[in-house]
């Protein structure tokens, strides 16, 4: 098995699902950085979604570029990164020349539950009406690890440290 803190994570999901609030304390539990996905976006992709307006393939693919070059900047020391990482193309991306030391987690929700997390966050520049373009855009992953969000945050990094004793 390759060293946990040798990896980088890519902590996935549509927005609400809690990508920064998990990929901070897996951060913590495996004492690597944490960056969140959203930080990278250029100003152009984040007045786009401030709109109401959805991104599309073009507005993501530098950015997508962006993190894929975080993520190969910390591939030997690991690190964890929140980003949406919808589709599979998406995730072709960020797996470019990671070998076997990129891992996506999905974190996986209903829309029910996820809106109800949108409503009541604050500060956020994601409106609760693209939830519903995020969920038809998702294409869930076939090669990650798959966690409920329904458990405890603390439950789930559990889950992603140690997927065969969850």
């Amino acid at each position: 098995m390759v060293e946990r803190k040798q990896m980088v994570f890519i902590i996935m999901g549509v927005s609400g699902t809690g990508k920064s609030t998990i990929g901070k304390l897996l951060s913590l539990k495996l004492n690597i950085p944490f960056f969140d996905g959203d930080d990278f976006h250029p100003e152009a992709n984040i007045k786009k979604m401030a709109s109401g307006k959805p991104l599309d393939d073009e507005d993501r693919y530098d950015w997508l570029v962006a993190l894929n070059q975080l993520a190969q900047e910390h591939k030997s020391r690991g690190a964890v990164i929140a980003c949406s990482a919808l589709k599979s193309s998406y995730r072709e991306i960020l797996k470019n020349d990671m070998g076997s030391s990129l891992k996506f987690v999905y974190l996986e929700g209903s829309f029910e539950l996820v809106k109800s997390r949108l409503e009541k966050r604050k500060a956020h520049f994601m409106p609760i009406d693209l939830l519903k373009s995020q969920f038809e855009t998702l294409e869930p992953p076939t090669d990650a690890i798959k966690v409920s969000i329904a458990l405890s945050p603390e439950k789930i990094v559990e889950f992603i440290t140690n997927p065969a004793e969850s």
